[in-house]
């Protein structure tokens, strides 16, 4: 059997790096700053697109998250790594994939948001990777007790092939109705003319680039979560060599291309209110790590053909949806009205489910 380069040290340092040079790329092909890639904000934007919520700074059919899908897809297929599969608390994958939404967006970021931020100066992702070290610290608890969400099972291809259908179709949506210049609206979908949804590279460049991020990370398991989940059970690096080279591949193209910023006030699409930058990623840690995976990770397993890992994403695109349609999500100015009562009921239901699901409990 060939060996697995990906899967080795070197190989998740090289993923790594080349995920981080590729966020400030498209950040410098019109991504909004420190928002190269965000697997939460852009299935806010996603859904912001298709209508579910009408903010209207923050909708666009974002084809990164397509070409992350398809690009694992390609690879699972071309290994033979594409296994249907599902089954496992279906219902709780979503509800936690809601909840995940939710906290990230009150810190406005996902995991590999809150690294990008950093590598371009941000201080408040320290608050938000701290939260989410906690959250993930808080799910190892869990492991510990024997959690399970019970064994996925062997599914059809059709059962399989959804979610990159899905992801196709709305390709094809975005293909069938572009973007009209200073439009808000083509077709069925919406478009945002101003703010960070009309902020985006070039669709072949986001579609291309997030498909080689797809290839990579489905070859080499990278996942921000299981990075923390291994050092804090295991003491195992291997997953975490690759955070750090994500970030300082980030880091030195920011310094190399005036994309450094230093401090707290006044970063782009961020705010300061230190605790609940925490308190939101502590939510979102806990229920990345009760669901098996970061937003990131979960878009590649349902490439690989995993409807659980599917469920979580829609779970969250609804959730990025509610978050703008509640009033939970955070904008630049501070939190959003009721973000505080979202984190903390979003950490109460994920205590709820880890305790339900572990076996020593």
């Amino acid at each position: 059997m060939r060996k697995n380069l990906f899967a080795t040290t070197p190989g998740i340092i090289i993923v790594g790096a080349v995920i981080g040079l590729i966020a400030v790329w498209l950040q410098k092909l019109g991504n909004p700053a420190n928002m190269g890639i965000c697997v939460a904000c852009f299935e806010r934007d996603v859904a912001g697109g298709l209508g579910l919520h009408r903010a209207a700074i923050v909708q666009y059919l974002r084809p990164e998250i397509m070409g992350l899908v398809l690009g694992s897809l390609a690879a699972a297929i071309a290994t033979r790594e594409f296994k249907p599969r599902g089954g496992s608390a279906p219902i709780v994958r979503f509800v936690l994939g809601m909840i995940a939404a939710m906290g990230a967006l009150v810190f406005l970021g996902c995991p590999w948001r809150a690294i990008l931020r950093l590598a371009g100066g941000d201080g408040n992702a320290i608050l938000g990777l701290a939260g989410l070290a906690t959250g993930i610290w808080f799910g190892a608890l869990f492991f510990k007790k024997g959690y399970s969400l019970g064994r996925s099972n062997s599914q059809s291809v059709v059962s399989g092939a959804l979610f990159p259908v899905i992801a196709v179709c709305l390709l094809l949506l975005y293909l069938i109705f572009p973007q009209i210049p200073d439009q808000p609206h083509s077709g069925p979908l919406f478009y945002s003319v101003k703010g960070p949804g009309s902020q985006h590279a070039p669709f072949i460049a986001s579609l291309g680039l997030a498909f080689i991020i797809g290839i990579f990370a489905q070859r080499s398991r990278f996942c921000t979560m299981g990075a923390f989940r291994d050092l804090f059970l295991f003491r195992y690096t291997h997953l975490f060599l690759g955070l750090a080279a994500m970030f300082a591949a980030a880091f030195i193209a920011n310094a190399l291309t005036g994309g450094l910023k230093f401090g707290f006030e006044g970063q782009p699409v961020a705010h300061s209110d230190f605790l609940w930058n925490y308190l939101g990623m502590v939510t979102a840690g806990l229920a990345f790590a009760l669901a098996g995976g970061c937003p990131g990770r979960q878009l590649f397993m349902a490439g690989e053909g995993d409807s659980d890992a599917g469920i979580f994403a829609l779970g969250m695109l609804v959730g990025a949806a509610m978050a703008h349609n509640l009033g939970t999500a955070s904008s630049g100015t501070g939190i959003g009205v009721y973000g505080m009562q979202a984190t903390i009921i979003g950490f109460a239901v994920c205590l709820i489910i880890g305790f339900v699901h572990s076996k020593k409990a």
